[in-house]
């Protein structure tokens, strides 16, 4: 298989309980694109309309969407719809012949005069992935003296996996990761958080990922856990191991997905990169108004497009 041609639709509603009189939104809705993602298209429909619209880059590279609603209105809705061409990444990947991880996390210390690594950002605490003690030990076992990073860090997916079960609405967004850590469940997010937790312990660089996939893998037609909403595993910085791409914004960063214990492919889609969940957030932002309360309705498809313009029968809806 050549690559992947796919459509998402991203849709999100709010219904308020009374009207709200001034809105500020921040969404990181829109792929990323790269050597093995090109976004063909994309689409992002607000209504109401808002008074104002700001798209750009953060600082991390994500594309984001920045704007406000000055009129009354009591629901919002937002439609992102993405259409990205997705080619095989980590075919060639060789674990076994990435650097040991001792000297990648020991290269990251500070040292007066040094050259800034901009690794590092991501070898630190963030506020949804506090250093945990017990985290520490648990990376352990697979990070053993002399072992290579890739090899050890593919060990712990496998060993997350296994130890954490998946539980639909276990969790909620703001769910401390050590509440994660005592009661072995969780969601994507979760999954995620602990992986990267564990491994900043080491003080080995973990980005966070979000973003989508399709109900059955590409590579072996297994089904994936997550696939009906946004999706999220990690990056870990693996510079210099065979299969992981030496150029570019995704240079030496290993895609891992905890969750469904594979190495991506083709049927993931990455949206943004960060420290945690807080600085890829779908959609968020601050009203005034709104009665205190209100219902939020999140709804993702993801459809595969035949290069002749036919659509198989494989979609995603979910409604939470």
């Amino acid at each position: 298989m050549d690559f992947m041609l796919l459509e998402v639709t991203h849709d999100t509603r709010y219904d308020y309980a009374a009207p709200v009189s001034l809105a500020q939104h921040l969404a990181h809705l829109q792929p990323l694109s790269d050597a093995h993602q090109e976004l063909l298209d994309f689409e992002l429909d607000i209504d109401p309309a808002p008074g104002h619209r700001r798209d750009g880059l953060d600082t991390l590279g994500n594309a984001d969407s920045h704007f406000s609603l000055a009129q009354p209105h009591t629901s919002l809705h937002v439609r992102a719809t993405s259409r990205v061409r997705v080619l095989p990444r980590f075919s060639g990947l060789e674990a076994a012949s990435s650097p040991p991880w001792q000297p990648l996390a020991e290269g990251l210390r500070y040292v007066a005069q040094a050259p800034f690594q901009p690794a590092l950002e991501f070898a630190l605490p963030s506020p949804y992935v506090p250093r945990l003690a017990p985290l520490r030990r648990y990376a352990a076992l697979s990070f053993r003296p002399g072992r290579p990073v890739a090899e050890a860090a593919v060990e712990l997916m496998h060993r997350v996996h296994a130890d954490f079960s998946y539980e639909s609405q276990s969790t909620e967004i703001d769910t401390p990761l050590a509440e994660v850590w005592a009661h072995k469940r969780g969601v994507c997010q979760d999954f995620a958080h602990l992986m990267a937790g564990a491994m900043r312990m080491l003080g080995l660089p973990v980005r966070y990922v979000s973003g989508y996939l399709l109900t059955y893998a590409p590579e072996d037609g297994s089904t994936m856990q997550g696939a009906d909403a946004s999706h999220a595993w990690v990056q870990v910085w693996c510079p210099g191991t065979p299969g992981v791409p030496a150029e570019g914004p995704s240079a030496g960063w290993l895609d891992l997905d905890p969750t469904n214990d594979i190495v991506p492919g083709s049927g993931h889609v990455r949206v943004a990169v960060g420290r945690d969940f807080g600085d890829v957030t779908p959609l968020r932002g601050v009203i005034r108004g709104g009665g205190g309360g209100h219902t939020l309705t999140v709804a993702v498809r993801t459809r595969v497009l035949e290069p002749a313009g036919t659509d198989p029968e494989r979609e995603l809806l979910e409604t939470p």
